[in-house]
């Protein structure tokens, strides 16, 4: 062989032993696969996103160029990514469009041009940055943006931080409102805003704004309207902002110290000025609403004192007055007694004293008087007729006299009348029983005297009658016992006599007291029980029917004269004979119809093994495994060793601090679950044996679940017993029940209050779907969203898109909802974000947030370890992370996000599979996450899309 043969033969043998060149992906090709990288797309929309072209021009959402097949724009709406801003997309030198449209948690976004790069955006500020819910960092700096600020922005609501510097926005000449409330602003207010000359309103409201106000508010000449309530601000009013010709000044709930500024007083336009929540001291303005029409004024939960202007409503308009929780003085000033317009009147907690008014007792449009905890003295007049508008009058805590005015029965829209520790006397006029409106009565700690008239059974909204430690005397009416939704008796320390009315054993009363009065007789067979004991303390008259009630002083009971004895012995025999006959006849009777007297309604819906009564004898207070705000659950073991769950419902629900419900009666709750629950047919939801209807409450008999709730189970000493593998097949248990709610049952179901106490576990912690006693059937044809009477669900669990609001936080409050079944998918969001951290959806430790917003900013600030369940194995970590990523998206802001319980389950099921599946890699290695996605099959390096 030659030397040339030999080189050549060498030079074969090389190039056959590198590796086989194929396509390369070119460098825009990378950007985007950088793009892909930093982003989760829970639906593969980024799955052909691969190296196997040689540039991206043919992948989803992606269009370039024909000519030099350069990226010139990007799609990525409707593919409902997460995750931050994806900045590689700026290095795309061809790029004019990127359409990020429902796309949701990108943060933050940045659109500064980089040096490197060139890019430089101009125009208008597109609308669809308004889509961006989640955005919390926002830099446009330094482009070529003209035009306006425009207002959409005011609608990212997580915005903390927005550039807009070096724009050719000119100098802002023409805006006249801003808005920026209800975000997470803080620092201090900038003094940039003294640049917007033309502003006629700033609102500020609901942020953290905090440290004293800026200086240079005269430059604003046309502001007419500033609200920077619920803040942190701090330091003195400054002056030259009251010196403003303001209509509406709003500076309550923040840590204002000083006076209020004199200046003030003198605005021309000023009709509204709140600054309620502050800790401002000193006298107010003494020409307060000589030159200003003021309509609402509120200074209350301040340091004030000093006396009331007088000239408060010289321009007549006046409507709201609240001063409550001050250190006010003085007397009420008559020119108030003139102010026909005031509809709210609050001075409760300040220091007034004199008379009121006469003229000020018949203002015709009041419909709240407050006066409490004063030192008012004198008569309440007869003018108060005139105060024909008054629902809630309230003057306890003073030192009124004088007589209760007959005309006061001539009020008919009076709610409540609460006028106790005050020095009235005389009687209790009997016009009262006029007022059927009427829910509260507090008389208590006065001079009352005479009889309570007999007609009080016609107030028939009263709850609450409070008469207690008067001089009241005569017979307690016979009518209080017919008052039907009276809960608060109390006539103590009065010298009622004679026997108590043996109707009122039909009232439900929460307190019940006639201790210290005169009565004798027989207490009512109801309240004849030890427990009762202190309502009928020192009525010697009544020491027979409970023991111990009375005892003398030498340790010795009283047991009456020796004939009293043997009329109570002769009493008893004879009861007993008319109770035995009684019982008998019903008895009889009961096994005669089978159902029974108090067992008015069965209905089963299975084949049962037991009897219906076998469930009532198994109705015991030491059998109850629970309780909520429908009602009791009991464990009843039946004969034949069965164990099933008793649901009892027997008074109405009531809202609590945990959730809120808009059934309203046991009996909406009922026929609600039993129609739910009666046709359902699914292993994942909780089964309804039957039902019965007792007369005086109603029973649900369910299939027993050993290990109790999720909720109590998951966040008790127990919870080592929910490893991961148990709590994901929980979730999806879970998710399947609802799918077949939400997609299968016909007509849909919404649940309206999916929490983890209602999530039910078997023996082997199979879980299944409970309590749909606020459950809505679905009955529109599109399915949108509806309207309800009142909020459903529990705290931590309500979706963002259940609007609530909340009044002024001295007074009433008010709720509205719309609910489809995105709400139920938000609240198992969170459901699976309580089995991924272990924590409730609301703790102490998130301060005013809740378990989705702790979530979200933990893995913004801190990483995905540092909420995940430290209890967890860390072996599970992929698969706990990419269950994270449905719960976060299950509880996107944007209701149009949230994935289907559909789309759930199979995400859900993806995720179980994949974490089985093991495919090889081109390297050889063993991919842990692959999927079977016909999308992605042929990619050999394929990712997981289990989110």
């Amino acid at each position: 062989m030659t030397q040339t043969t030999t080189m050549l033969a060498l030079a074969l043998l090389l190039f056959l032993s590198l590796p086989q060149l194929s396509h390369q992906l070119n460098q825009e090709g990378l950007f985007l696969q950088r793009v892909k990288l930093g982003l989760s797309d829970p639906s593969g929309y980024l799955s052909d996103w691969n190296d196997r072209d040689e540039n991206p021009c043919g992948w989803t959402g992606v269009n370039c160029d024909s000519m030099n097949s350069s990226v010139t724009s990007v799609d990525l709406s409707n593919a409902s990514l997460a995750g931050p801003f994806p900045i590689f997309l700026c290095r795309l030198p061809s790029l004019s469009s990127i359409s990020l449209s429902t796309t949701t948690a990108l943060t933050p976004l940045s659109l500064f041009p980089s040096p490197t790069v060139g890019i430089c955006f101009s125009g208008v500020i597109p609308a669809s940055f308004a889509l961006f819910r989640r955005l919390e960092t926002l830099n446009l700096a330094s482009n070529l943006l003209n035009g306006t600020i425009p207002a959409f922005l005011s609608n990212l609501t997580s915005l903390k931080w927005l550039g807009l510097a070096y724009n050719p926005f000119g100098q802002l000449s023409r805006l006249t409102d801003l808005d920026v409330s209800n975000n997470l602003l803080s620092g201090t207010i900038p003094a940039v805003i003294f640049r917007l000359r033309s502003i006629v309103q700033i609102e500020l409201y609901n942020n953290w704004f905090s440290g004293q106000f800026p200086s240079g508010w005269s430059n604003l000449t046309e502001l007419r309207r500033f609200d920077a309530s619920m803040n942190e601000l701090a330091g003195p009013i400054p002056n030259e902002l009251c010196e403003l010709p303001l209509e509406s000044l709003n500076l309550c709930d923040n840590k204002l110290v000083g006076l209020l500024p004199e200046s003030i007083a003198l605005s021309p336009n000023l009709n509204e000025l709140k600054v309620f929540n502050n800790s401002l001291h000193g006298s107010l303005p003494s020409q307060l609403g000589k030159h200003s029409p003021l309509q609402t004024f509120d200074v209350s939960s301040n340091n004030f004192s000093g006396e009331i202007p007088a000239s408060l409503c010289d321009k007549g308009v006046l409507e709201q007055l609240l001063l409550i929780q001050n250190s006010f003085s003085g007397t009420i000033p008559a020119s108030l007694g003139k102010c026909k317009t005031l509809t709210r009147v609050r001075l409760r907690d300040n220091r007034f004293s004199g008379e009121i008014p006469v003229e000020f007792w018949s203002l015709p449009h009041v419909d709240l008087l407050d006066l409490g905890e004063n030192s008012f003295s004198g008569p309440i007049s007869y003018m108060i007729s005139g105060a024909s508008n008054l629902s809630v009058l309230y003057i306890s805590k003073n030192r009124f006299s004088g007589t209760i005015p007959k005309e006061i029965g001539s009020i008919a829209n009076l709610l409540e009348i609460s006028a106790s520790d005050n020095e009235l006397s005389g009687q209790i006029p009997s016009t009262i029983v006029n007022l059927d409106q009427l829910g509260r009565l507090d008389l208590r700690n006065n001079k009352l005297s005479g009889d309570v008239p007999m007609g009080i059974g016609s107030l028939k909204q009263l709850n609450e009658l409070n008469l207690a430690n008067n001089g009241l005397s005569g017979q307690i009416p016979d009518g209080v016992g017919s008052l039907p939704v009276l809960n608060y008796l109390d006539l103590s320390e009065n010298q009622f006599s004679g026997k108590i009315p043996l109707a009122l054993q039909n009232l439900k009363l929460n307190v019940l007291n006639l201790s210290y009065n005169h009565l004798s007789g027989d207490i009512p067979p109801l309240y004849a029980k030890a427990m009762y004991r202190d309502s009928f303390l020192g009525n010697p008259g009544l020491c027979g029917d409970i023991p111990s009630l009375c005892t003398r002083k030498d340790g010795v009971k009283n047991r009456g004269y020796l004939w009293l004895l043997r009329s109570l012995f002769i009493l008893a025999g004879i009861v007993f004979v008319v109770g035995f006959v009684w019982f008998g006849w019903k008895f009889l009777n009961f096994r005669k119809t089978k159902k029974g007297i108090t067992m008015l309604k069965w209905r089963s819906f299975h084949k049962l093994v037991f009897s219906e009564f076998e469930i009532l004898n198994c109705i015991d207070e030491d059998n109850v495994i629970g309780s909520g705000s429908s009602g009791k659950v009991y464990k009843a073991v039946l004969s034949n060793g069965e164990v099933v769950a008793v649901k009892k419902l027997c008074e109405r629900p009531k809202i609590d601090n945990e959730s809120f419900t808009n059934v309203s009666s046991e009996k909406d709750a009922f026929e609600v679950e039993v129609e739910t629950l009666g046709k359902i047919r699914h292993k994942n939801i909780v089964r309804l044996w039957c039902c019965c209807n007792t007369g005086d409450c109603k029973l649900l008999v369910y299939e027993y679940m050993p290990n109790g709730s999720l909720g109590d189970l998951l966040h008790s000493s127990k919870s080592d017993l929910l490893d991961w593998p148990t709590r994901f097949r929980i979730a999806l248990d879970a998710a399947e029940g609802l799918s077949y709610l939400h997609h299968d049952y016909v007509p849909p179901i919404v649940h309206r209050d999916v929490k983890s106490n209602n999530i039910l576990l078997d023996a082997e912690f199979g879980a299944r779907i409970s309590d749909f006693g606020v459950a809505k059937i679905v009955k529109t044809a599109n399915r949108g969203a509806e309207p309800m009477s009142a909020i459903t669900g529990s705290c931590g669990y309500i979706a963002p898109d259940a609007v609530l609001f909340g009044l002024n936080p001295t007074a009433e409050y008010a709720y509205t909802l719309r609910v489809n079944e995105k709400s139920d998918i938000y609240s198992f969001g969170v459901v699976i974000l309580e089995l991924v951290t272990g924590r409730r959806p609301i703790d102490p430790e998130f301060g005013e947030k809740d378990l989705v917003t702790w979530v979200c900013n933990s893995l913004d600030q801190k990483g995905t370890n540092h909420v995940i369940d430290p209890n967890l194995d860390s072996a599970f970590k992929e698969q706990i992370s990419k269950v994270l990523d449905i719960g976060l998206l299950c509880v996107s802001s944007l209701p149009s996000i949230r994935p289907s319980m559909r789309r759930v389950v199979k995400l859900l099921q993806e995720v179980k599979a994949g974490s089985k599946t093991r495919r090889a890699t081109k390297d050889g290695e063993v991919s842990p996450y692959c999927c079977e996605d016909p999308l992605i099959k042929e990619d050999l390096s394929c990712e997981f899309l289990a989110t």
